[in-house]
């Protein structure tokens, strides 16, 4: 992205995060958007777009309320909407439509966000004989489809299973890969969340604690999964000319991609080197856009719903072999003050479950320096990454 295509990130915000705060969509998506535009020093008069990664998929179930962008337009006077988007599943997917809609000009400013209640989980469904809604997002109770019927009827239902545990196996098997490589990023991650005060765990772990953590699906335990939360999050997106007039310095997308393999990685149904598919896809384009390399990135966030994720990016992405990003790890080369600091938040195991926004406003605070004792000293190129499939590079403005 050069001269005038390229996009400016000039604030971000969250909501109230935690466990059963008892606040709707609605209420999770408000707060978000304004603590984003007090970051921004922007007014709604200033945004003329508005994008939604929302809390339910397609229709919500009954006694659950989804939220959209015009809803959320509506509630923070953005007036006039030149530009909305509603859909997605992680926060990759009103990024890149905020994104690219700033950039083909349908809006000059754009706003993303990815909003999250709290839900009563597949087990919990199950035991009450309550309608499930499976791992594709779509809304017809119990009844496997697509690539779901040959994986739900065997057990595979929970995301833990579906899009961890095999391809965690698998990453174990083939690439020499133990669990005490999962246990160095989770601890590594919680030293991080230590220096993070809004971290929900802070608490410093020991090997023993990792390895005492129950197993969920193996050979992915507790400590490997995301902590599901009530949470919402922006991401205020601008053209580079406009960015320079707000209250934060800019952070510039250098480049943003998409990529995946007609049998993505997270897919029940995905064959062959499912391990290697999708985040490689995803690594070659995002390095063909840019004429950085992983030599010059500063500071890695890199998407943690399960911990094999978070590894695989790091060998992916060309910042160590395959198999090796254990080592890697222990090295300290992961940690502040490392060669290459990752989910310098903490990570969705500590901060609570954003769906990836939480690794794009990290990598901007990074860039303004405005991260404390967790801060990357000098830092000037960042990278996020989110679910299997997506891949930024962002710039100090």
């Amino acid at each position: 992205m050069t001269g005038r295509d390229r996009v400016a990130i000039v604030g971000v915000g969250y909501s109230t995060t935690g466990r059963n705060t008892g606040l709707t969509s609605r209420e999770l998506a408000l707060q978000a958007g304004l603590a984003a535009f007090d970051d921004a020093g922007m007014t709604p008069a200033d945004v003329d777009g508005v994008a939604m990664c929302w809390s339910v998929a397609g229709p919500a179930p009954e006694g659950l309320e989804g939220v959209n962008a015009i809803d959320v337009a509506r509630m923070l006077d953005v007036d006039p909407l030149y530009f909305d988007f509603s859909g997605g599943r992680v926060f990759m997917s009103s990024a890149q439509a905020a994104l690219n809609a700033v950039r083909a000009g349908d809006c000059h400013t754009a706003i993303a966000f990815r909003v999250i209640n709290q839900r009563k989980s597949v087990s919990q469904l199950m035991a009450a004989d309550e309608p499930v809604y499976v791992a594709d997002d779509q809304t017809h109770p119990t009844m496997p489809f697509g690539g779901m019927q040959f994986s739900q009827p065997f057990g595979s239902i929970l995301p833990a299973q579906a899009m961890g545990a095999v391809i965690a196996q698998r990453y174990l098997d083939i690439y020499g890969a133990t669990p005490a490589d999962f246990a160095a990023h989770v601890l590594n991650q919680r030293h991080h969340a230590s220096l993070n005060p809004d971290a929900l765990f802070r608490d410093p772990l020991t090997l023993d604690d990792y390895y005492a953590s129950r197993m969920i699906s193996k050979p992915l335990r507790l400590l490997d999964c995301d902590y599901p939360v009530d949470s919402g999050s922006a991401v205020i997106f601008t053209t580079e000319e406009r960015a320079r007039d707000w209250r934060k310095p800019p952070v510039l997308v250098e480049a943003a991609v998409q990529g995946q393999t007609w049998r993505p990685s997270h897919s029940p149904e995905a064959v062959g080197d499912d391990c290697w598919n999708s985040p490689v896809t995803t690594a070659e384009r995002l390095w063909s856009r840019t004429e950085l390399r992983p030599g010059d990135v500063d500071v890695v966030q890199l998407y943690d719903g399960f911990s094999q994720i978070s590894l695989l990016w790091l060998e992916a992405l060309g910042f160590c072999e395959r198999g090796g990003a254990g080592d890697f790890i222990r090295s300290g080369a992961a940690r502040v003050g490392g060669k290459l600091p990752m989910n310098t938040d903490g990570g969705m195991c500590n901060v609570g479950r954003r769906h990836g926004a939480n690794q794009c406003i990290e990598a901007v605070r990074q860039l303004r320096g405005e991260c404390g004792d967790r801060q990357v000293q000098g830092a000037e190129v960042a990278l996020w990454t989110n679910g299997y499939w997506w891949a930024s590079l962002l710039t100090k403005g």
